[in-house]
């Protein structure tokens, strides 16, 4: 526990209450420590004194800093400690004096008692009501710290569980009574204030926690709200039964859809400003025995390095795919399972390409990220602009480069194939377990190998596995094991002593998760002079990968080895990701 203020039973520690002074001073502070420029600075306090708000939740709102950062600045510039995980207790604390309801009502979390004083987290700092009514509860000296809404709420549902019937704070009550058949009824509840909060809520906290998807997923007994990080999926919080139609309704209103329609699927978008930028939100809804299912993909263009390297591609591998996209035509693919980062792996490549003598298009399902300088396509099945018509439009369009989404069907293959026979150089991705396996997935689909053997310049095949926390990752329980298979295996790795195996701790940095972000795992197949005979010859993708390795192709499983070794990720992903036997 951090050394804490001094209090006492009659009248806690606490800053004053906020002021204008207050709006300048830490205004000031916050332009001083180069947290905030003198202009976002002015926005913000011209924001503050025409909406009466507070000067650091304008701050917040505008997305103008960091919350973490925002947090810390004003932790300091009130004197304040940071509640961290390291600070909150494994049980409640007093639970027979203080009650759960009151701890969600007042935002304020008990820490410890330390040499009788109870040291206490609060989410706002110029509230001291629920500081005085600790001391008469406890009859306590009470050590205020600072707490983010965030991990308050975290903390909360860890040490004190659900509210009854799941309930996450108070809501307009007819949210619950509204009927799905009372179309303008739910409207209007939908835009209402309660509803409209627990909304952007669940959004704010699942960009918050770096999520890449927020599933919000009708049952028996609730409404389950989970986010995805890092590939895995997480409870965030169950929204009572009462309250599905209502809060699906309002996060179809902000992506445009039909709310009155809940018998087919549906897509959106929705734009959201965080932390000063636009954060675009690709929506999906479906019905479900229960209700509407509905998938929101967070594209937060902030969090997306289109760097190779930063990917984790390794130098080897960089050369080789600068190569392909170095060829004046041909065909590059890239494949994988749903979530393998295909698409970041194109962006990253036409990022490269993206220069003014290159005319570069791309047709897509839905736009996920724009980029300047590159002309992009959104097809609409509905109205007829689907990939096949969408690329022979294009290519009239009298392109350099070309990337499709994703080929799915023999016309859109049949027309890449083209493509890049009239002299294009052409990007795509395919569903396809490995690099080798591509070429039979083409040929199932009626591709002939002919035409395959003379226009595929090279197939990458990849999958993503976390990557390991760097503060709190620990030496592997069986890691001598993996050293001796992996010195073994993986051609130039060195000694098995020199060979690092890790394994996931936890801890605060991480969410006490052990891992943080992602990396790619993958093998590159170009296609030389001899695999293009072998595809000529209608090998299979058995013969053409055994020959490929011969020559020198490292599977994914040897490069997910590699990076084992080198304290990226840990063996455990690589086989998940993989299916390989150990």
């Amino acid at each position: 526990m951090k050394a804490l203020p001094p209090a006492s039973p009659t009248d806690p520690p606490r800053p004053a209450e906020p002021s204008d002074d207050f709006c300048e001073a830490f205004g000031r502070a916050l332009v001083a420590a180069n947290i905030l420029d003198a202009a976002s600075f002015d926005r913000a306090r011209r924001a503050a004194a025409t909406t009466g708000e507070r000067f650091d939740h304008v701050l917040a709102k505008l997305g103008l800093v960091p919350d973490a950062v925002l947090l810390d600045a004003l932790a300091r510039h009130l004197g304040l400690a940071v509640a961290t995980a390291r600070d909150l207790p494994p049980a409640p604390v007093l639970p027979e004096k203080i009650r759960p309801e009151f701890i969600r009502s007042r935002q304020i979390l008990p820490l410890a008692v330390d040499d009788g004083r109870l040291a206490v987290a609060a989410v706002d700092p110029f509230d001291d009501e629920p500081l005085r009514a600790l001391v008469y509860l406890t009859g306590r000296d009470v050590s205020p710290l600072l707490i983010s809404a965030a991990d308050f709420a975290s903390a909360v549902l860890a040490l004190y569980g659900e509210q009854p019937n799941g309930r996450q704070g108070p809501l307009d009550p007819r949210a619950e009574e509204a009927s799905e058949t009372d179309v303008q009824r739910l409207r209007d509840i939908a835009n209402e204030a309660p509803v409209i909060r627990l909304a952007n809520q669940i959004i704010a906290d699942a960009v918050a926690a770096k999520s890449s998807d927020i599933h919000v997923e009708p049952g028996i007994d609730g409404v389950a709200v989970r986010y995805r990080i890092d590939g895995h999926l997480r409870q965030a919080q169950v929204l009572p039964s009462g309250l599905r139609a209502a809060v699906t309704s309002r996060i179809k209103i902000m992506a445009k859809l039909d709310i009155a329609e809940r018998r087919m699927p549906q897509d959106g978008r929705i734009k959201v400003p965080a932390r000063g930028v636009d954060i675009d939100f690709r929506v999906s809804t479906i019905p479900t025995a229960y209700g509407e299912s509905i998938v929101m993909r967070i594209l937060d263009r902030t969090r997306v390095e289109l760097d190779f390297v930063k990917l984790g591609f390794d130098a080897d591998r960089i050369a080789a795919l600068e190569g392909l996209m170095d060829e004046p035509n041909g065909i590059v693919l890239v494949t994988g399972p749903t979530g393998s980062g295909k698409t970041t792996t194109l962006y990253a490549a036409l990022k490269r390409l993206n220069r003014p003598n290159v005319k570069v298009f791309t047709v897509e399902d839905p736009i996920e990220y724009q980029i300047a300088g590159i002309n992009q396509v959104q097809v609409h099945p509905a109205i007829g602009l689907d990939f096949p018509h969408a690329l022979r439009s294009i290519l009239r369009q009298d392109p350099d480069i070309v990337m499709i989404g994703e080929i799915r069907d023999l016309e859109t293959a049949r027309i890449a194939i083209q493509a890049s026979l009239t002299g294009h150089l052409v990007f795509s991705t395919l569903h396809t377990n490995s690099a080798a396996a591509t070429v039979t997935r083409l040929i199932d689909m009626g591709v002939e190998n002919y035409l395959l053997a003379s226009t595929v310049n090279g197939i990458l095949a990849q999958r993503l596995v976390r990557r390991l926390c760097a503060r709190c990752a620990a030496p592997h329980p069986n890691g001598a094991h993996w050293r001796e298979r992996i010195a073994r295996e993986i051609p130039g790795s060195g000694k098995a002593r020199e060979i690092t195996v890790l394994a996931p701790i936890g801890c605060e940095a991480c969410q006490g998760t052990g891992f943080s972000g992602r990396i790619a795992i993958a093998e590159l197949m170009v296609m030389t002079e001899d695999r293009r005979g072998l595809v000529l010859s209608g090998a299979s993708d058995s013969d053409l990968e055994v020959a490929a390795r011969r020559s020198g192709m490292t599977t994914m499983f040897e490069d997910g080895l590699d990076k084992v070794g080198r304290g990226l990720t840990t063996i455990e992903e690589v086989l998940r990701v993989t299916r390989m036997a150990s």
